[in-house]
């Protein structure tokens, strides 16, 4: 029996929305309005220099008014600005409006709700508009809004219902292309028994492909696409990628024409399994070539033997996950692998043949920040980590790669990360005794009093493990004692991953090292955080970096028998593989200024080893610490 998919439906489909057309088309005008005229506008600062200065009509009519109306609100609903755009269709009176435009307001209206999240609301909605008194642009629109909403409630047929209805409207050949991929991606995660249909209308010719195309390595695929074209011969579903698919050049990335995904529907590691799922769809349905069929498997459904099992016979040609340490373990202690597995997940030390481990693991962040501290010139430093079993595992793995770049720690002090006032372990660090702290109270009571700030068993860096709340407070405490002269290198959780100039100038002059994708000028991929936007909105900000770590999985798919020659600048960092098979990544490096981070440029050793450290799953779940 088939077995019955059921990814999370909000994060696999929530890109589909986007797929078929990037954008919300603008409204046509529906009264032609007379033509713009223009008058000359000499600039303040350039008065040589005359521009044109577009108008409108002096008097417009009250209808071309509330057109205007609605076009700026769908433009702010196209740049995701749905409060603004609600609160100015809030202020439009319905009964001032002809028929055409009250549908379109209710369209508009529609679309609010969605940028909202309200997918129920939205449907209902739509249900109350009737598209043919829609013009042709609106009517696209009005069936993407209708796809995107079904697939958020988890309704993919009816989502693919409104896609092929959406098909028939569409001109551009990479919009229908983008549409098909998307129709066919939604009928694919339904099980095999719900896309029987006796029908021989569009919709039924689309299930009947997608059921196909399940199985592209079935040794009957051909006859199979003959009786589909006999079935149905008018069909619109262009059949051209799967030609192109078999003739790929030897010089370019092999792409495995089934994938299968292993990630958890339930327990401990949900949210973060979501997270990744949802970058791995975003680059999915952004990329531009053939695409493989993704089979989704909940992995804690079966045994990791079981579902690498049923994901060989059912056609897969590359795994990825699963993403839990003891699924990764026991799939390794019972299965001979024949096809290549990509673990979500490091075990140190963990070899087998066809398989490769990638993950965020601490052991890449701590060897790039004490790298960066190192190739600033520094050697003795403190060490300030929070008092926590996360925290003395990151003391351990920073304590090791500095000596063994040949460094000293003169001292490791604890502070404990739910408190807010962290004078008294910043006094530790610093070996500030009790008459440097009566005399720093001093001195900030009366500036005018001279206070040579302290420089500890003559330390000239410090290495700091904190989150960005926690950050801010001790880099303020570590001001307020003068050790403001004392560079401070933190890990990358001191980083939210989105910049808030107001509150991060408090981690002014800390510098860390993070992911390329965190930065705009250092991530070189299309699909950068303001591609997902949306997907972003789902989230909390600590499960950003697997977002994009599911970025790089599903680019990693074409690159695994390339990537320990090729390195990959991916959204994680730059990615190589090691001699075990795992991958690594090379980071940028970024120094908090006037409250946001400037990029300083990656880093990089050639002659330095990391140490083999461990990841534990409490270190996954938050964001790997």
């Amino acid at each position: 029996m088939q077995p019955k998919y059921k990814p999370p439906l909000l994060y696999v489909l929530l890109p589909l929305f986007f797929s078929g057309c990037s954008t919300l088309p603008a409204s046509s005008t529906i009264h032609e309005q007379p033509a713009l005229t223009t008058q000359p506008l000499i600039r303040n600062d350039r008065p040589e220099q005359m521009v044109e200065l577009y108008q409108q009509p002096a008097n417009p009519s009250f209808s071309e008014r509330n057109q205007q109306r609605l076009q700026s609100i769908e433009s702010l609903i196209q740049s995701g600005d749905g409060n603004t755009a609600k609160q100015m269709a809030d202020t439009i009176n319905p009964n001032e409006l002809s028929s055409e435009q009250r549908t379109h307001l209710s369209l508009l209206y529609a679309q609010i709700l969605l940028s909202f999240g309200e997918a129920e609301q939205a449907i209902e909605s739509l249900s109350q508009i009737q598209p043919q008194w829609l013009n042709q642009d609106n009517q696209i629109s009005y069936f993407q809004s209708q796809a995107f909403a079904y697939s958020l409630t988890g309704d993919l047929l009816g989502s693919a219902k409104s896609r092929s209805k959406l098909h028939t409207l569409l001109t551009s050949p990479d919009e229908r292309e983008k549409n098909q991929s998307a129709i066919l991606e939604a009928l694919r995660l339904l099980p095999d028994t719900d896309l029987q249909t006796n029908q021989t209308n569009a919709l039924a010719g689309w299930m009947s492909l997608a059921n196909i195309l399940k199985y592209l390595n079935r040794p009957d695929l051909d006859d199979q696409l003959n009786q589909w074209r006999a079935n149905f011969p008018m069909h619109p579903a262009d059949l051209s990628f799967l030609d192109s698919s078999q003739d790929v050049s030897e010089n370019t990335h092999r792409q495995p024409k089934v994938i299968a995904l292993l990630l958890p529907e339930s327990g401990a590691f949900v949210q973060a399994g979501k997270a990744i799922l949802a970058g791995f769809m975003g680059a999915y349905n952004h990329a531009d070539t053939t695409k493989p069929i993704i089979h989704f498997y909940d992995s804690e459904q079966l045994t990791p033997q079981a579902l690498y099992n049923q994901a060989v016979s059912e056609g897969a040609e590359l795994i990825i996950g699963p993403l839990a340490k003891e699924q990764l373990q026991s799939l390794v202690d019972t299965v001979s692998f024949d096809i290549p597995v990509l673990a979500l997940n490091h075990i140190p030390g963990l070899q087998k043949n066809r398989l490769y481990q990638f993950s965020l693991s601490p052991l890449d962040d701590t060897d790039q920040i004490t790298h960066k501290a190192w190739q600033d010139g520094h050697q003795k430093v403190l060490l300030l980590v929070p008092e926590n079993a996360p925290g003395k595992r990151i003391a351990n793995y920073l304590t090791e790669n500095w000596q063994n770049r040949g460094g000293t720690i003169l001292k490791t002090q604890t502070y404990k990360p739910k408190e807010t006032d962290f004078s008294s372990p910043v006094q530790k660090l610093l070996n500030l005794d009790e008459g440097e702290q009566r005399y720093h109270k001093i001195h900030t009571l009366i500036p005018e009093i001279k206070y040579t700030p302290p420089r500890p068993q003559n330390a000239d860096a410090i290495l700091l493990s904190a989150y960005s709340a926690e950050a801010r407070s001790i880099n303020h405490q570590l001001q307020s004692y003068g050790a403001g002269n004392l560079p401070v290198y933190a890990m990358p959780t001191v980083y939210t991953g989105q910049i808030n100039v107001s509150l991060d100038a408090d981690l002014n002059n800390i510098t860390f090292c993070d992911i390329p994708w965190l930065f705009n000028k250092a991530y070189q991929g299309e699909l950068g955080m303001d591609a997902l936007q949306e997907t972003l909105r789902q989230f909390p900000r600590s499960y950003l970096r697997l977002i994009a770590m599911g970025i790089d999985a599903y680019s990693l798919s074409t690159r695994l028998d390339t990537l320990e020659t090729d390195p990959y600048p991916g959204a994680t960092g730059i990615l190589s593989l090691t001699a075990d098979r795992r991958i690594q990544r090379e980071l940028s490096c970024a120094k908090f200024i006037d409250g946001q981070p400037e990029i300083t440029g990656f880093t990089h050793d050639d002659q330095y080893t990391a140490p083999t450290v461990d990841m534990d799953q409490k270190q996954l779940n938050h964001v790997v610490y």
